[in-house]
């Protein structure tokens, strides 16, 4: 007998997997993004850069800590911890890494000792994901990722992301932040427990910045990554049936470029400005962290704490180095 089944002559749609870190990566520069997520075998890129391991070092560390009992959770162990995680890649010299080794042992146990750190969180480095879309149709992508720590309080999530650039981030940082607000999306679906609150926790500074989310303003933000995100999936599907790479992923110079992971492979880039050295984005020794115009996103003018330092990657560091976390960004 002749088997019966369905056909509506419909395909189903494909829906986007999309990350903000990759969406980012996209919006600031589409070369960027195919280079990084696009190009394989991937082409070749800068060596390490000290305020990305001097990030990853402090997250490390504080993941950590939250895998201990609450009660060994002390600014000492957390101290210990930054101690057990470190890694000099990309420091001028050992008498530098020694130097923001100290630096962010100090802040991380003031962080500990300036917060209760006694609750287990729902989530640490948690990965996250939600189809969702950027109006009231039909779900059109999967926003994912991971967050740094997910916190319940009073039944509801508040999503919480590690800075430690340079500028002090505030309210409207946090509130415009589209990472946070996907994160937002993601975590209530997956944790399947409410979550508006978004917080930005700067270890140098010590301050919090906080927003709560509305319905309207996390629509707004998935609208923008549904549009990033139909963009980037039109310029690959028009690459893979053979258009022509550098039109449809053009690059976007500026001052990002003195410090972008694929300069070595980009002329376009290496034309826009001189090369940072790798230490050129460090966070300053002293303390006036939250008076430039510098940002995590990596925005500053050329020659100030992000802007790509002076000279190449040859040179006496400056023991005030300045500098900020890079972003990246895109769709899966």
């Amino acid at each position: 007998m002749e088997q019966l089944g369905f056909d509506f002559g419909v395909t189903p749609r494909r829906l986007m997997k999309v990350t903000p870190a990759r969406l980012s990566t996209f919006d600031d520069c589409p070369r960027r993004y195919r280079l990084a997520y696009v190009d394989r075998p991937t082409p070749q890129r800068t060596g390490p850069w000290a305020h990305s391991t001097l990030g990853a070092v402090v997250h490390n560390a504080l993941r950590a800590l939250f895998d201990l009992p609450a009660a060994e959770r002390t600014p000492a162990r957390a101290a210990a911890l930054v101690g057990r995680h470190w890694k000099d890649a990309g420091f001028a010299d050992s008498e530098q890494a020694a130097e923001y080794r100290r630096v962010a042992k100090d802040w991380v146990a003031r962080y500990v000792a300036d917060r209760d750190v006694s609750d287990d969180p729902r989530g640490v480095e948690r990965w996250v994901s939600a189809p969702a879309a950027g109006g009231d149709g039909p779900a059109s992508m999967i926003v994912e990722g991971r967050a740094d720590r997910i916190d319940e309080r009073d039944g509801e999530l508040v999503v919480v992301d590690y800075k430690t650039g340079r500028r002090a981030p505030d309210e409207h940082e946090a509130r415009s932040s589209q990472a946070l607000a996907l994160y937002a999306v993601a975590s209530e679906r997956t944790l399947h427990t409410p979550c508006r609150r978004v917080e930005l926790h700067h270890l140098p500074s010590g301050t919090v910045a906080a927003a709560e989310h509305t319905p309207d303003s996390l629509r707004r933000q998935l609208t923008r990554a549904e549009e990033t995100a139909g963009d980037l999936q039109q310029a690959t599907d028009k690459l893979a049936d053979g258009g022509d790479p550098d039109d449809l992923f053009p690059a976007r110079t500026g001052r990002r470029c003195s410090w972008c992971d694929f300069r070595p492979s980009c002329p376009a880039g290496q034309q826009a400005g001189p090369a940072a050295r790798s230490w050129d984005l460090l966070a300053p020794l002293r303390d006036d962290t939250g008076n430039d115009d510098t940002g995590d996103d990596g925005s500053a003018d050329v020659g100030s704490a992000d802007g790509g330092g002076e000279g190449g990657r040859g040179g006496t560091p400056a023991r005030a180095a300045a500098g900020v976390d890079r972003s990246s960004g895109g769709v899966s």
